[in-house]
């Protein structure tokens, strides 16, 4: 049988999101203490109301996110298999908090991984961030993140997305912006918002699995980002 390992924040809320975008609202529909009938039978049910961004909890970007031109994909319209690849987790987690990862400190990281960054890899980064911040009035602006000639440097080896756990890929202000650029450039995407990226550190490569939700002309899901050993 092979072994999942869940990569994925819960939902709940007031979940922690990126300050430009709404809050998660949620609340009851309806409960167990509403008695209902169809008939001669007496039922209950439960269910929940959720309002929130399309960019709430563990989730991918869509290119329509952040590339302004004619035709850029929408979540619903970027091809499943992008979601079901082969994947390495690079061991960032010694980096100072606000830090802009540079491209040597990208490629030592991957030296020690033993591994070697394939087309069409998805590329996970774990910095410690949930460890250090999650919970943390610096949640939302202490995290470092990818210098912008990293993410190029990913681009270059052919990636299909790379993944960290802060609200960006990279640190507060004017660098997230030309990272998300840089993505349109490139024709790349990344996840925010993963969790348990330790527990990939060293282990090699894996399968990673993460499907969106099929929203019409959505500009980002939430996922349920696995990785699958075996």
């Amino acid at each position: 049988m092979p072994e999942f390992v869940d990569l994925s924040r819960e939902i709940f809320h007031r979940t922690q999101t990126h300050p430009s975008h709404p809050p998660v609202v949620m609340t009851v529909w309806n409960d167990h203490s509403e008695q209902k009938r169809a008939g001669n039978t007496t039922f209950t049910s439960k269910a929940l109301s959720l309002a929130m961004s399309d960019h709430a909890g563990t989730h991918v970007d869509a290119p329509v996110h952040f590339d302004p031109r004619p035709g850029a994909l929408s979540i619903d319209q970027v091809p499943l298999g992008n979601f079901y690849t082969s994947g390495i987790c690079l061991d960032l987690g010694h980096v100072p908090l606000k830090h802009a990862i540079t491209v040597p400190e990208m490629e030592a990281a991957l030296a020690a991984s033993g591994q070697e960054i394939r087309p069409g890899d998805t590329v996970l980064l774990w910095m410690a961030v949930n460890e250090r911040l999650l919970g943390k009035p610096g949640y939302q602006h202490d995290f470092p993140g990818l210098a912008l000639e990293s993410v190029h440097w990913l681009a270059d080896r052919g990636i299909g997305m790379f993944g960290v756990e802060a609200i960006s890929p990279a640190p507060e202000g004017e660098l997230n912006f030309q990272a998300h650029m840089a993505c349109a450039e490139r024709g790349i995407t990344h996840m925010e918002c993963l969790a348990n990226l330790q527990a990939l550190v060293g282990r090699g490569r894996f399968t990673f699995i993460g499907f969106p939700l099929k929203i019409r002309g959505g500009t980002a899901s939430p996922i349920r980002a696995v990785a699958m050993f075996g």
